[in-house]
């Protein structure tokens, strides 16, 4: 099969010709139809995840149709349309058993720990418990969206956020993640200010339900929120993940809010939470790190009956070979809306 292969941290990606990956036991072989681009993926290819080995294939968010079943697989078959959680869980450990399979103390993450799906066909273990089949109305390039940044925004704003009508949510960064948050958000009757640096990916906020946005760029963010929110949000979303929209999505919330951090904080960055406002405000924080197959029901609920829309977020499609050129870009040049590559 053709693959993206990254030989080298930072390097140039190229497409190489490589073997079809064998089936687990437990698992089954899908047939890559659509698979996201995300910068999870970037933060990948350059180094920033210990739990990727070299040579490997990117690519964690995916739709297609089920190749190959394990033995012991009893819940699919060949020839389903399916998706994938990134977040594959083992269902045995107590995390799991306790309900959060998002967080499961032995996941395995296709694009991370194992080869992913930027290739032809991607491998994917414990399927009984993780492989979600699709609707037949839901087509292969907006369902590749459900299994990364979606799904991760919908768990961030209905589970942690627990958003309601009527409450102000400050959304930072509108690109995947922030767009799909201020949708949902939106969708529950929620007031929606969006932040970021991009005139496009503004408007994009503004179609999707922000009743105002924040340009970064003119400076004193924190500021404009708590103006246009009447002296803060209820709830905030770093769905970017700096240093700079951590702090942001802090200080901009009034007493008693919630800030839920999606982005991921590496390095520096990951010691930039101002605790001392946490404490003075007494504010609730949480991670959000996607959402386990099991929830995935309720959401595809609301897509069916035309409440989220998340082929709308869609906004180019690839091919394999365009990955190449638009992986590294991810980290200067991110797109204004979401990259699909088909095959």
């Amino acid at each position: 099969m053709r693959a993206l292969v990254v030989s080298a941290f930072g390097a140039a990606p190229v497409i190489r010709d490589v073997p079809v990956p064998s089936c687990p036991p437990d698992g089954v072989v899908v047939a890559v139809r659509a698979t996201g681009l995300c910068r999870s993926d970037w933060h990948g290819w350059v180094g920033h995840d210990p739990s990727i080995a070299l040579p490997h294939v990117p690519g964690h968010e995916f739709a297609g149709v089920v190749a190959a079943v394990g033995r012991s697989v009893t819940s699919v078959a060949v020839g389903e349309r399916v998706t994938v959680p990134f977040v594959c869980a083992c269902g045995r450990c107590p995390t799991c058993r306790a309900g959060a399979p998002q967080v499961c103390e032995d996941q395995y993450q296709p694009g991370f720990t194992g080869w992913g799906s930027f290739a032809e066909f991607v491998a994917v273990p414990r399927a009984d418990g993780n492989v979600v089949p699709l609707p037949e109305a839901l087509d292969f390039v907006t369902a590749a969206g459900l299994g990364c940044r979606f799904a991760t925004a919908y768990r961030a704003v209905t589970a942690h956020a627990r958003v309601a009508a009527g409450e102000w949510v400050a959304v930072f960064g509108c690109g995947g993640v922030g767009l799909a948050a201020t949708m949902i958000a939106a969708a529950r009757g929620a007031r929606v200010v969006a932040v970021d640096v991009s005139p496009a990916a503004l408007e994009l906020a503004r179609r999707f339900g922000a009743e105002a946005v924040v340009d970064a760029r003119a400076g004193e963010v924190v500021a404009a929120v708590r103006e246009v929110t009447g002296g803060g949000a209820q709830v905030s979303v770093d769905a970017l993940g700096s240093a700079a929209t951590c702090r942001a999505s802090v200080q901009c919330l009034r007493p008693r809010g919630r800030q839920v951090q999606v982005g991921l904080l590496v390095g520096p960055d990951a010691g930039a939470v101002p605790m001392d406002r946490v404490i003075a405000y007494e504010l609730e924080l949480y991670g959000s790190h996607g959402m386990g197959a099991m929830d995935y029901p309720a959401m595809l609920e609301e897509i069916a009956a035309g409440r989220l829309d998340p082929g709308a977020l869609v906004s180019g499609r690839l091919t394999l070979d365009e990955l190449v050129e638009a992986l590294p870009a991810m980290g200067d040049r991110p797109p204004t809306g979401t990259l699909v590559a088909t095959f």
